[in-house]
């Protein structure tokens, strides 16, 4: 039996699968690149990542309302997991930050991007960049594997929330840390957005109110969240056209309602193990106590 939060994420994962399939240029002439296109030609939501290093032109569609990597803290050595990899830009970013001796992990539950980011991987030669097709609200992951969590305008487009940030906490190690970019609200949405389901793939009506989210990621058991970043999101006129009449959208331009993007951050409780690290000499010494019929080959 499909519920209505089935209806949501299969809506989600067309919708992406879809973008997964067009430009970069069609999907920033649009709200997260999945509703209809503004007239006025840009992403809503988008930061830009052009200046970041590690950044992939081509593996960037667009679709982030944040710049989780720059708040990550992300450290050499450190794994990592991006929720909603899309196309891989963030995992490249991270992988640039975490070396050759880390490991990024990036869940998304649609092929067509994980195919898409699996290519991308390819071609740049990184061997420590891995995508696992997967729910985020089911992490095919085991527990307390990651450093670090980043995720990009995405919980906002999973029904349920909680889950998510207790998955979030299992696969922490304690002391690890998650920054994640998302789209919140303070005030309530028209129903109109808020019933529309190209809305809901569009990232706004799937956001929830800051406070709740807040509470959420207490709930799950990490400390105090921190807001990194915040910035406020104003939806084109043409687009709320489509949802509102002209009393209706004067009531809500009018209402007070903000929609956010914000940028959270907060640690699991417990202290990081420090990474081993073995000297050059302790390699070699390793190397030459390794002889035919040993125990260590």
């Amino acid at each position: 039996m499909h519920t209505q939060k089935d209806s949501l994420k299969k809506l989600v994962q067309d919708r992406y699968a879809s973008i997964a399939k067009q430009d970069k240029a069609t999907n920033a002439s649009s709200c997260c690149g999945a509703t209809t296109s503004s007239n006025k030609v840009y992403n809503i939501m988008m930061d830009d990542y052009s200046q970041t290093q590690g950044y992939v032109a081509d593996a960037d569609l667009g679709l982030g309302c944040g710049l989780p990597t720059q708040f990550a803290q992300i450290k050499p050595g450190d794994v990592v997991i991006d929720l909603g990899s899309g196309a891989g830009n963030d995992c490249f970013v991270a992988r640039h930050e975490t070396g050759p001796e880390g490991k990024v992990i990036g869940i998304d539950f649609t092929p067509e991007m994980i195919r898409q980011a699996r290519s991308h991987a390819e071609k740049l030669g990184l061997n420590n960049v891995e995508f696992r097709e997967g729910d985020i609200e089911h992490m095919p992951v085991n527990d307390a594997v990651a450093d670090v969590i980043v995720s990009n305008c995405v919980l906002n487009l999973v029904p349920e929330k909680p889950p998510v940030f207790q998955e979030m906490f299992r696969v922490l190690k304690p002391g690890g840390h998650f920054s994640i970019s998302d789209v919140v609200l303070k005030g309530e949405l028209p129903q109109a957005l808020r019933q529309d389901a190209e809305m809901y793939a569009g990232c706004i009506a799937g956001a929830i109110q800051m406070d709740d989210y807040l509470s959420y990621i207490k709930d799950a058991g990490f400390e105090a969240p921190v807001i990194q970043k915040q910035k406020p999101i104003e939806i084109p006129e043409d687009i709320l056209d489509k949802y509102l009449d002209a009393e209706a959208k004067e009531a809500f331009l009018l209402g007070g309602t903000g929609i956010f993007s914000i940028t959270v951050f907060a640690k699991k409780p417990g202290n990081t193990m420090p990474k081993p690290k073995l000297s050059l000499a302790e390699l070699q010494a390793q190397k030459s106590a390794c002889t035919p019929g040993g125990s260590c080959c």
